[in-house]
């Protein structure tokens, strides 16, 4: 099989393009070759170094992508050969052949197209598990979403929206900003203009993925409000005052997708629900940016340089 692999830990220079032997199903897997791979953050993090990665020698990155099914292990019986499925939680995703466990795998439903359903599975997912398990905001509640154009950004504010929220958010430039608004946020700030100051102690919920703003973030809420935290994408958080914390009834809940999608019963639910909102049009996302496998290295590099809008996506 064709990948994208790396013998070390290090940037992007790391990453190599080249055959690997082809994976070996269990009795329990299903063979799917890949249409399009999913690139994320926690990418960027387990190439560094910073995160756990699955061992194998050479390394092999990526968790998430969508595919067609050509190989069958004898215990399989939900799949058949031709299905197309989406995965968001299988090692060595980065790679023109993945071994899928059937429990993992995900049915893609024939009315929604394969390349909008590999933009929108673990961004989707985590905006569905952030917004419904984490915030569970109540009607005309006032929201604070980081990086609301970025890929969990814009489904998460869009989801919030159509649950009857008030979505506020923060980016770094004017065509971002525009591209929240349209989709239905409220207020969109620009970074390093002020706007802190008339919101301290405005908002019900904040969700902070980026994690060196949780003290701003913290100075947002009302006092009882909650920080959802989920995420580091601009480096690690700062110590936190927990006794004024609790001075100020003020919370920061967490999680782990991972602890939500623990059976093949779970995806299914939670994957309908995330897929309902772009079938009855309440959620509309951007284009995502596509690389060849080939060119991951380039992909690395342009979602480490904060430009990208949307969901990139690798295509073997």
């Amino acid at each position: 099989m064709k990948a994208l692999f790396f013998n070390e830990f290090g940037s992007s220079d790391v990453l190599e393009y080249g055959e690997l032997p082809d994976p070996t199903i269990f009795e329990n897997e299903l063979l799917v070759e890949m249409n399009y791979i999913g690139l994320n953050y926690a990418d960027i993090y387990r190439r560094k170094g910073n995160y756990h990665i699955k061992e194998r020698t050479p390394y092999v990155n990526g968790y998430e992508g969508v595919g067609t099914v050509v190989g069958l292990g004898g215990s399989v019986s939900n799949y058949k050969l031709g299905d197309t499925v989406l995965f968001v939680d299988v090692p060595f995703s980065n790679a023109n052949l993945v071994a899928v466990p059937e429990e993992n795998a995900i049915r893609v439903p024939d009315d929604i197209d394969t390349k909008l359903i590999a933009s929108i599975g673990l961004q989707g997912l985590t905006a569905d598990f952030l917004a419904h398990d984490l915030g569970n905001g109540q009607e005309n509640s006032n929201v604070f979403v980081h990086g609301i154009s970025g890929g969990v950004g814009q489904i998460l504010s869009q989801m919030l929206t159509a649950d009857g929220l008030n979505v506020y958010g923060i980016t770094s430039s004017q065509e971002k900003q525009r591209l929240a608004l349209n989709q239905g946020a409220k207020k969109v700030f620009l970074r390093n203009s002020n706007w802190e100051e008339e919101y301290v102690s405005f908002f019900d919920t904040v969700y902070d993925g980026v994690g060196i703003t949780l003290l701003d973030s913290i100075n947002l809420l009302k006092n009882k409000g909650k920080v959802v935290f989920f995420g580091m994408a601009g480096g690690n958080p700062p110590n936190i005052d927990f006794v004024k914390l609790l001075s100020q009834s003020k919370s920061i809940v967490t999680g782990d997708l991972w602890d939500y999608l623990t059976s093949s019963q779970e995806r299914i639910n939670r994957s309908n629900r995330l897929f309902e909102y772009f079938r009855e049009g309440k959620i509309h996302i951007s284009e995502p940016t596509i690389f060849p496998l080939s060119r991951g290295k380039e992909a690395h590099k342009f979602l480490e340089s904060g430009k990208s809008v949307g969901k990139i996506l690798l295509q073997p």
